[in-house]
């Protein structure tokens, strides 16, 4: 019973699609300028992800592996027209308008295709369907923190509703420059965690080699 619900609870923590895998980062930084728009592009890319992870689980044996990337996108695009027909018959118009060409962008999000040659292809359709949910609860909800930190610093809201009154708000925060700068300190803020774990457990903490200093040249081309 704990490895399944490790298998959704990675998703949340410790492979976090935005946090931690960096992954999704057009949807991420374009929709999050508030909370609302933010829930309704992760719910949809929610419902993709678990669905074609399933789908993809139930068909990996039958797929040759030479047509499997098409075959992949060809189970995501169904998944991505049926979530954009629904969103357009029962979803505010205002928010069909926000999300807007990101909606039919899922199907070329990193995050979905990813899951599914990493995971879906590999795996039984049961823990195929709680990665892809445990994924795109995680993308929700690193969304939702970002467009709530966003609209609130903004607007003085979250969800529409007044939290600051009087705010007169700092419109940086709802382009895409407020989107860069609250994601930074959100990546910090997870940095920093697992700095301090580390240091707990007496270990030495590596960042990730493509963020690590030794492979990295731009210091060099500064001081030419």
């Amino acid at each position: 019973m704990s490895s399944v619900f490790s298998k959704f609870s990675n998703g949340l923590w410790r492979e976090n699609p935005v946090l931690v895998l960096m992954l999704g980062m057009c949807p991420t930084l374009a929709v999050s300028s508030s909370a609302k728009n933010a829930f309704g592009m992760g719910v949809a890319t929610t419902f993709v992800l678990a669905g074609s992870n399933l789908v993809i689980s139930l068909c990996r044996k039958v797929i040759p592996a030479q047509v499997r990337i098409p075959c992949y996108i060809v189970i995501i695009a169904t998944f991505v027209t049926i979530v954009e027909q629904l969103m357009q018959a029962y979803a505010p118009a205002e928010l069909n308008q926000m999300l807007g060409i990101f909606i039919p962008l899922i199907v070329v999000n990193c995050i979905v295709l990813g899951r599914a040659e990493a995971f879906a292809s590999k795996n039984g359709p049961f823990l195929s369907l709680l990665d892809g949910l445990g994924m795109g609860c995680g993308f929700t909800l690193a969304l939702m923190a970002l467009g709530a930190v966003r609209e609130l610093i903004a607007a003085g809201t979250i969800f529409e509703l007044q939290i600051i009154p009087n705010w007169q708000g700092i419109l940086l925060l709802k382009m895409p420059t407020g989107a860069f700068i609250v994601l930074a300190f959100f990546l910090a803020g997870m940095n920093l965690l697992k700095m301090r774990k580390c240091r707990k457990e007496g270990r030495a903490y590596e960042p990730p080699e493509e963020l690590n200093c030794r492979t990295c040249s731009i210091c060099k081309i500064s001081r030419q």
